[in-house]
């Protein structure tokens, strides 16, 4: 596909004491092959104590930075480069977390992917560091009786489709927005969801817009393995009070899980049943009960 013009594309990235991280990031960036496009990138650095906003400012001047309070996390720090974006008129805003590493057509075959389907939303294929041919984060489902949205765990490069697909969520690792699309949406909701599922929140709510989602499985990024949580049933009690009840920061925080559920099932019934099953299935998975039911298979990727 030969580009018509030269589109100007944001990047936005919020960022916290991963100074080393953050630059290989931007040294990834600086390779990729997009001399039709006018890009610009800007670091939401919140907080950092470790040098990464001077270290920035050294390698990559021409690199915006807005220094946050260490208080924005995830969600807000998004919100906080998306808004300073805007100013700019962009066509995109390519929202990423700083631990990506592009493979160099990374950024064509996203905006292809929106030049060809018209009002949509853009994915990468994300990709671990360590096993380079592992996808995970991709096309998360509804499933209802699964307890709200499944994500596959055990995707390949090899079992991917090989065109764009259609997907119901996408996570925020790496999504090209069109800037109609935040105009017309508005920005993540921090409130609800300050650092977990504001990612999943946004495309949903831009897919009930009539935004389609789609990944682009020629966009490949290779991330940081996620974190692996301990069990919740190793957990002292207090700690795993914490997690489940009084951090809204946690993962495994429940009102967090009820609220996406809420706010993004096909209805607020079905969120709410969804809700009780997640419980439901928690509880006799950490019990060791309940068969095979808590292990669900994989959902199916549509080709």
């Amino acid at each position: 596909m030969i580009f018509l013009k030269s589109y100007k594309i944001e990047i936005v990235t919020p960022v916290h004491n991963r100074r080393d991280i953050t630059l290989q990031c931007l040294r990834s960036i600086r390779e990729l092959r997009c001399s039709n496009f006018s890009c610009h990138i800007i670091v939401v650095d919140d907080g950092s104590t470790d040098g990464t906003g001077e270290a920035i400012a050294a390698e990559f001047p021409e690199v915006q930075v807005i220094r946050g309070d260490g208080n924005l996390w995830y969600t807000a720090g998004t919100n906080v480069g998306i808004k300073a974006a805007l100013l700019r008129e962009p066509d995109y805003v390519l929202a990423i977390n700083d631990d990506a590493i592009f493979d160099r057509d990374c950024l064509v075959s996203m905006v292809r992917c929106a030049q060809e389907h018209p009002r949509s939303v853009v994915g990468a294929l994300l990709c671990n560091w360590d096993m380079p041919t592992k996808v995970f984060q991709v096309a998360p489902c509804w499933d209802t009786w699964w307890g709200g949205w499944h994500l596959p765990e055990k995707l390949t490069r090899d079992t991917m489709p090989i065109s764009p697909f259609e997907v119901e969520g996408i996570v925020g690792n790496c999504v090209l927005y069109p800037t109609e699309a935040i105009r017309e949406v508005g920005l993540m909701d921090a409130s609800t969801f300050p650092h977990y599922y504001g990612d999943i929140e946004y495309t949903s709510r831009m897919r009930k817009k009539g935004w389609r989602l789609f990944v682009e499985p020629r966009a490949v990024i290779y991330c940081l393995p996620n974190v692996v949580f301990p069990p919740l049933r190793t957990l002292p009690i207090r700690s795993l009070i914490d997690s489940l009840l009084c951090d809204e920061k946690k993962q495994a925080n429940l009102m967090q899980r009820l609220m996406v559920n809420w706010k993004t099932a096909p209805s607020h019934l079905l969120g709410g049943v969804a809700f009780v099953i997640l419980c439901a299935r928690l509880a006799l998975k950490a019990l060791h009960l309940g068969g095979s039911w808590p292990h669900w298979p994989d959902p199916k990727v549509a080709a």
